[in-house]
């Protein structure tokens, strides 16, 4: 470590300790990693794949042409107002942290609840997600598509994600560079490939409109007016562009954080932007007929690259894309992990003490990483045999992935617009846009958690509405009968002045020397 990178260091754990927390994990990311992390988890190659048809069985080519920016617009503007509040806070489990100080002890509890379960869900989705690609691009290996099967290879997929986080932020950073590059890597291939294969560029095809719901769709949506499959398409990019909460979540193993974290979030977003958007329209343009391609529902992906693209070229590029959703749920584990430890640290899970431990010899939250790696697994197993309706598991998880991880990212949002100036936040941190720029884009995020609810609720996803109220019911009861009393949230006041004895014990625990 170089004598001005230890010093920056220096610089990041007075700011932690000045929140009253110890430096326990290890701070060994950079600029790059957080960013990939970050990238990592939006991955356009597991959500832009996956759930490609929410738009070519919905509204066509315009899904993507049109509603791809349209979609990543809605969603980065939660990066960009979140961007702003993690230079001033940059801690792990940051929005559980924003929440709190920037309102109180149950915002910041609510909001915690939303974004661990999104977390979790997120991370199921993505990992059942990855078993469909697999059952679609390796039919050779003769592994049917049975319950059975997929609850083992999840369980194999995860508890390997789980072990290699278990390792150290160390090794776990180096995936998630390589998944940084990987990604980028591949999805120009792909660009590539689909538009040397192409019949012809007919760029118009992505500028139009045709309602495929219904039957028309292979049942993808049923049945909706043109503007209502439109907005219902949305739901893939706005799905596919979340997950660089990531970058908060780390900021306790980023060196200069307060910078980087920001960066790191708002960078991921464009990248995957721009990429998304080249990779997807090239493979539009190579869809051989936009109506037969529509009635292939949730295999169409498959079903044009195996009308166009020879094999060998065709395998190579399925290895690259299943390689990055595994680094993806990789990714993620570290996400939801950091999340969980930084709300047990302050009391807010059952078995806090326990979630809350970090590992001396690895500093990783060990405890943690594994909890929430069990939880993803068992919500999709939960998922895949309840089967709500008959809808997929894979379309449960995304939807309630999007409505609570969504929420968690627009609590902090709307209290730091009506706190920043005062003594909860009195000033922005290194990454400054402006208070006028973070007003902006924190009131168009209260306007797009509106929009990403009304049609996160709507059929075949009408149940949702009942989970999402229904959580909302459980946790008002719990909070009322059981943690409005006990629980006491982040330090604040004296309590950070009262606690530098313990950050000194704990530090000395895992052996950090500042």
């Amino acid at each position: 470590m170089t004598a001005p990178e230890s010093k920056v260091i220096d610089e990041d754990v007075k700011v932690l300790h000045s929140m009253g927390y110890a430096q326990e994990l290890a701070r060994r990311m950079h600029t790059f990693s957080n960013f990939a992390i970050s990238f990592s988890i939006i991955c356009i190659l597991s959500g832009g794949i996956n759930s490609l048809a929410q738009a070519t069985s919905g509204s066509g080519g315009i899904g993507i042409g049109i509603g791809w920016p349209i979609g990543c617009f809605i969603s980065g503007v939660f990066a960009l107002a979140m961007s702003q509040i993690s230079s001033a806070y940059p801690t792990a489990g940051g929005l559980y942290h924003w929440g709190s100080i920037l309102g109180n002890r149950f915002t910041g509890w609510l909001t915690a609840w939303f974004n661990l379960l999104g977390l979790v869900t997120v991370l199921g989705a993505i990992n059942a997600g990855t078993w469909t690609f697999f059952e679609g691009a390796f039919p050779g290996l003769g592994i049917a598509n049975t319950l059975t099967n997929q609850t083992i290879f999840l369980a194999i997929i995860t508890g390997a994600m789980a072990l290699i986080n278990h390792y150290g932020i160390s090794l776990t950073a180096k995936l998630t560079d390589f998944s940084g590059y990987l990604i980028f890597a591949t999805s120009v291939a792909l660009a590539i490939v689909c538009l040397i294969f192409a019949e012809s560029w007919d760029v118009g095809r992505l500028f139009t409109f045709h309602n495929y719901s219904g039957d028309a769709g292979g049942g993808v949506w049923p049945s909706a007016s043109n503007s209502w499959v439109f907005l219902l398409g949305l739901l893939l990019p706005i799905y596919t562009i979340t997950g660089y909460d990531a970058s908060a979540h780390t900021s306790e193993e980023t060196v200069d954080a307060a910078r980087s974290v920001p960066k790191g979030m708002v960078m991921s977003v464009v990248w995957s932007l721009i990429f998304g958007w080249i990779m997807l329209s090239a493979f539009v343009l190579m869809i051989p007929n936009m109506d037969e391609a529509a009635k292939q529902g949730w295999n169409v992906f498959f079903w044009a690259m195996d009308q166009r693209v020879p094999g060998g070229i065709k395998e190579a590029l399925f290895v690259a894309i299943f390689i990055s959703q595994l680094l993806c749920g990789l990714a993620t584990v570290t996400s939801a992990s950091r999340m969980i430890f930084a709300f047990a640290r302050d009391g807010g899970l059952p078995f806090s003490k326990a979630l809350a431990s970090v590992s001396p010899k690895y500093r990783t939250p060990v405890n943690a990483i594994w909890a929430g790696a069990i939880a993803a697994w068992l919500f999709v197993w939960g998922a895949s045999v309840v089967s709500i309706a008959g809808t997929s598991a894979y379309t449960i998880v995304v939807s309630c992935t999007v409505i609570f991880l969504f929420f968690s990212f627009a609590i902090p949002i709307a209290l730091g617009l009506f706190t920043y100036g005062t003594a909860k936040w009195p000033k922005m941190g290194p990454w400054n846009m402006g208070w006028p720029l973070y007003a902006f884009f924190s009131v168009l995020s209260i306007c797009s958690i509106i929009l990403i609810f009304i049609i996160g609720i709507q059929p075949p996803n009408d149940w949702a509405l009942n989970i999402t109220i229904g959580f909302l019911i459980l946790t008002g009861i719990i909070w009322l009968a059981f943690e409005r009393k006990r629980f006491q949230g982040p330090p604040i006041g004296d309590m950070i002045a009262r606690r530098q004895a313990e950050i000194r014990a704990a530090e000395a625990a895992v052996g950090q020397t500042h």
